[in-house]
């Protein structure tokens, strides 16, 4: 008889062997509806087979490969023109050279401070063929934010755009800097990106790490600084194909990345371009009007945005939404904050139904994601879970809520995060982590989100929280004491609205205030709205009664 481990053994694989070949079937059903299985010719299916061994599912495997199969389509149009996926993959190879040159190795850390345009790209490229960690910094960050990250993170290097050079300028220590997208060429102090990469070899492959590289995203922070996401790479395609199974990306399609790529959405859909061979279109900055226009110039099929992006573009008079034809475009994907049943509504009325409405995190990826059928169905509605994902609702006691009925937002998948670079982790569940969020689920399995189990808000895409703002004017020196709630805005979703009490003989407007805030926190931090008050209304134990000033908004 075998020995009780190798019995053992043995049976755990044979119980893993109908799962697996579930998710192989399922994959090769996915990939072959999107259009990744196609013939290729023996000699490139063999190069991407060895590329793919060497990088895994990193970026470095998406340059590389596109480069092989597909070199003369365009990769990147930007407000510097259009990139090849070769010139791409060889402006990356000669970016992870030149930052090896200048010292940077494997597991060094590499912030990266840049709008949306080719530099992100390459230099997200570079990193992850260095092995080295890339530290994408939100562009909206005051000052003072960027300060305290650095100082926690340590990063070794800094690639930023030219405008934020002297919102920088605070930052000390050891740090080599190079300037990405330039503003005004003749006045940069500091080398440029497209110096690094003309001075550097471009052509061979560099040997793939050892180790493959990691990327940190910000989150906006409950407290004063911004707390950074590790990932690594997931293992397989499973998450790939669990994706796509609910927002049908197609192969050689065109995307318009309208999402910051610092932030999570935003990044998904650049990793998305890689095995679909995407061409990618990238602004700057958002305006809409102009998104309609290379939507419609560029023919995409796919535009990615956060909500406030879709109220904006609906805003807009009748007259110029007219002028474009968007008839190429399929997949409306939306994520970042919550999408008010109304609002997805009424762009799939303007627009047809092609919107997809992923609900996640920077912490747990992606957890549900809601067809055009099902919103229309269930307006407000965050969708259903992926292949691959769990989502439980539970109570105080972490008991499963019945249908219908409010509770905590437990998810697990594949991509969850490693945990805070500066130490803690999420509240877990067995392997779940917490949203942050409560919700409930309706009969049909749809999720439903009603809230924050905090007092933490969600503000165009950011995640906002009111003690930072408070702490902050109280330190004003014309202000007593204050406190701030979330309320509802049209454009952000939620924006903060502060009650302030005014010291003895110090004036301060509201303006004032404002700009305050502005100075030293992120501008989605700003309250939409100061009200000066005598008091704060408090319970015996001296606590705030925010239920108070929410009522008094109210009835206002």
């Amino acid at each position: 008889m075998a020995p009780d481990g190798l019995r053992d053994g043995i049976a755990g694989l044979v119980t893993r062997v109908p799962t697996a070949l579930g998710d192989a079937a399922f994959e090769l059903k996915v990939f072959n509806e999107v259009g990744l299985i196609r013939p290729m010719r023996p000699d490139k299916l063999a190069r991407v087979a060895e590329r793919y061994i060497r990088w895994g599912a990193a970026p470095a495997l998406g340059s590389t490969a596109n480069a092989i199969t597909h070199p003369e389509s365009t990769a990147i149009i930007d407000e510097a023109g259009a990139l090849t996926w070769e010139e791409t993959h060889c402006r990356s190879n000669a970016l992870a050279r030149a930052l090896r040159a200048e010292g940077i190795r494997l597991g060094d850390g590499v912030a990266v401070m840049c709008r949306n345009h080719r530099y992100f790209i390459e230099a997200t490229m570079a990193c992850s063929k260095l092995g080295a960690l890339a530290l994408y910094l939100n562009t909206a960050f005051a000052g003072p934010q960027l300060v305290d990250v650095m100082d926690r993170e340590q990063p070794k290097a800094m690639i930023y755009d030219q405008e934020f050079t002297e919102l920088l300028s605070d930052i000390k220590g050891d740090l080599t800097r190079y300037v990405a997208w330039e503003d005004e060429v003749d006045e940069v102090d500091e080398t440029t990106v497209e110096q690094l990469i003309s001075h550097a070899d471009s052509d061979d492959d560099l040997e793939a790490p050892p180790e493959h590289g990691r990327y940190i995203i910000l989150t906006s922070g409950t407290t004063g600084t911004p707390k950074g996401a590790q990932r690594g790479q997931p293992e397989g395609l499973s998450s790939l194909a669990a994706l796509l199974s609910k927002i049908p990306r197609r192969y050689g399609e065109t995307a318009m990345i309208a999402a910051p790529l610092f932030h999570s959405w935003g990044f998904l859909h650049f990793i998305l371009s890689l095995p679909t061979v995407a061409t990618m279109v990238l602004r700057p900055r958002f305006d809409p009007e102009d998104t309609l226009r290379a939507t419609a110039e560029h023919r995409a099929r796919v535009l990615a945005v956060v909500p406030v992006m879709m109220q904006r573009i609906i805003a807009l008079p009748e007259e110029i939404k007219r002028r474009y034809d968007l008839s190429s475009l399929e997949v409306t994907a939306a994520s970042g904050s919550s999408l008010p049943g109304e609002l997805a509504t009424k762009w799939m009325d303007e627009f047809g139904d092609n919107l997809y409405n992923l609900y996640g995190s920077t912490e747990v990826a992606w957890a549900s994601i809601a067809t055009p059928e099902d919103m229309r169905a269930a307006p407000g509605t965050a969708g259903r879970p992926p292949r691959g994902t769990v989502i439980r609702i539970v109570d105080e006691n972490d008991n499963d809520v019945p249908v219908g009925e409010t509770g905590r937002i437990f998810i697990g998948n594949q991509l969850a995060f490693e945990g805070y670079t500066g130490g803690g982790n999420k509240e877990h569940l067995g392997d779940l982590l917490s949203s942050g969020d409560v919700g409930h689920f309706d009969e049909d399995g749809r999720l439903f989100i009603d809230g924050r189990d905090d007092e933490m808000i969600v503000s165009g895409g950011e995640n906002v929280f009111p003690r930072e703002v408070e702490d902050l004017l109280a330190d004003h020196e014309a202000v007593d004491e204050a406190a701030a709630i979330g309320v509802d805005d049209e454009d952000f979703g939620q924006r903060l609205m502060a009650f302030v009490v005014k010291a003895d003989g110090k004036d301060v407007s509201e303006d004032d205030l404002k700009g305050y805030v502005k100075q030293n926190l992120a501008r989605y931090k700003v309250p939409r709205e100061i009200v000066f008050v005598d008091e704060l209304p408090r319970n015996a134990t001296g606590k705030v009664l925010k239920r108070e000033l929410a009522e008094r908004q109210h009835a206002d």
